[in-house]
């Protein structure tokens, strides 16, 4: 006698860009309900420590560019489909806002291949925090009415013609995950001649108490900022509003290079046994 299937839920649910009260009250109350969170990298421990309830497993499924140690994709997905099939209610907590640069697409065509229902839950993503906590207004008048999110993360993400259009333009630009790939950025846009009012800042971990920022006119990059490595997550904004930030900023930089969020290495474990990290490292096939 075959009997149907129980369904459980999974909510992918955004936990900001770091500091920890910048969650919303409604994935709070989902993370107070849930019987597994699978946690990004970037989700502080206080989030997990404070608000997630007491006899939920937590598995760590943490991502880094350019880092071999990365959860892949596919086993995100594998676990979601996994405990959501055992009737249990999933988060799956992202760092920012749970739609911005997360690979949610992927996440949401697996939860619908496998009819489990979801909700998805928005957030403080990344560029709205670092910008607040380093006083940097995204739009502002006289400087800018529009802003865009971008990514560069690697060398042939953006075309030669974008590059060429984002060089001309009075937008702001924020990019995420390219502090790696930086020089690449500025040397595109001061090749397609940038204009030389525009400064560049770059915002280590954001919205932390670890958070360090850094200005420089964009033709003085070379000489100020060049060769340096930033700490991760490090966000970059550039437009005339970046020279805002001396004014009206409101937080000293810590000038520290403590990690914030815990190194990959120290990710691929639970809160009650080690059974889901093995099933982590196994890439595990769902039940």
């Amino acid at each position: 006698m075959q009997t149907n299937p129980t369904y459980g839920k999974v909510i992918l649910a955004a936990a900001g860009p770091g500091d920890p009260e910048l969650v919303t009250v409604k994935t709070v109350r989902y993370l107070q309900q849930a019987e597994v969170v699978l946690a990004d990298r970037l989700v502080s421990e206080v989030i997990l420590q404070e608000y997630v309830n007491g006899n939920a497993e937590i598995v760590y499924v943490g991502k880094q560019c350019s880092r071999g140690s990365s959860t892949p994709q596919y086993t995100i997905n594998e676990l979601m489909v996994h405990y959501a099939l055992q009737g249990k209610l999933v988060v799956r907590l992202k760092g920012g806002d749970a739609s911005m640069f997360s690979n949610i697409l992927d996440e949401l065509q697996t939860l619908v291949q496998n009819n489990i229902p979801y909700e998805i839950v928005p957030g403080v993503t990344a560029a709205l925090g670092a910008a607040a906590y380093a006083g940097i207004p995204l739009t502002a008048r006289g400087y800018t009415t529009a802003v865009r999110f971008l990514t560069s993360y690697k060398l042939d993400v953006v075309t030669e013609a974008y590059w060429k259009e984002l060089a001309q333009t009075n937008d702001t630009l924020v990019f995420y995950m390219s502090s790696e790939t930086l020089d690449h950025v500025v040397n595109n846009l001061v090749q397609h001649n940038i204009g030389d009012d525009k400064l560049l800042a770059v915002i280590e971990q954001a919205t932390t108490p670890l958070q360090n920022v850094h200005v420089t006119n964009i033709y003085k990059y070379d000489e100020q900022l060049r060769g340096k490595t930033f700490v991760s997550p490090s966000l970059v904004i550039i437009g005339k509003v970046v020279a805002l930030h001396e004014q009206f900023k409101w937080i000293e930089n810590s000038n520290s290079a403590e990690h914030y969020f815990k190194p990959l290495a120290k990710l691929i474990t639970t809160t009650s046994d080690s059974e889901n990290a093995e099933k982590v490292n196994k890439h595990v096939s769902r039940a």
